[in-house]
């Protein structure tokens, strides 16, 4: 188990002094802290999109269904990647994720007898407390109306030029919070990059 006070050595080091503090505390009282807070970054530029934004309508396709759904969904590119102002020498994709309903989920596990009711419920409790890699929860609060979920291996991509700057306030339904984002970068992390994949690639 990491002691709470190592993890100051791996936050981020450009932030206040405050919300550092505000952070840590929320990490702290982690798996309690996965509530409200997990959103409200209230100093967004209206004009930027940031890595982990929800955005409303977003085209989505589960190859090989040439079927394209307009879906809610989780921006997974880094912020500097997809921002138009980027010095770059050719045109960027962005990579996001469809956010899921929980109660549809749950319902679609028993439907497909995948579960019993108790073993839906611990597997959405894991779900709740960030324990599964390949799937991040996002609380209900005044930007979600209902309890939704991410997973990982779901990822589409488009132009960035696709998605209007101009209207982006419109567009965006949330942004995550310091923790919330931590706890995004923490699960991408684990679900991308496990260095411990225990395959000895022998050359």
């Amino acid at each position: 188990m990491i002691d709470l006070d190592d993890i100051r050595l791996y936050l981020p080091k450009y932030l206040s002094p405050e919300t550092e503090g505000k952070l840590f505390t929320d990490l702290r009282g982690y798996p309690a802290t996965i509530d409200a807070r997990m959103y409200g970054f209230i100093g967004k530029s209206d004009s930027v999109l940031y890595q982990g934004d929800g955005l409303n309508a977003m085209p989505v396709t589960n190859l090989p269904s040439k079927e394209i759904k307009n879906l809610p969904c989780i921006v997974i590119s880094n912020t500097c990647d997809i921002n138009p102002e980027s010095e770059k020498k050719y045109a960027t994709n962005v990579v996001y994720a469809p956010v899921a309903s929980v109660r549809k989920y749950r319902a679609l596990l028993l439907e497909r007898q995948v579960y019993t009711e108790q073993q839906a419920e611990d597997h959405l409790r894991s779900i709740r407390q960030q324990e599964i890699a390949p799937i991040f929860y996002l609380p209900e609060s005044q930007y979600m109306q209902e309890e939704s979920i991410v997973f990982f291996d779901r990822v589409c991509n488009c132009e960035a030029s696709f998605i209007d700057r101009e209207k982006l306030r419109g567009a965006r339904f949330f942004s995550l919070s310091e923790f919330g984002f931590y706890m995004f970068l923490i699960k991408l992390s684990i679900h991308f990059t496990r260095m411990q994949e225990r395959v000895d690639r022998r050359y």
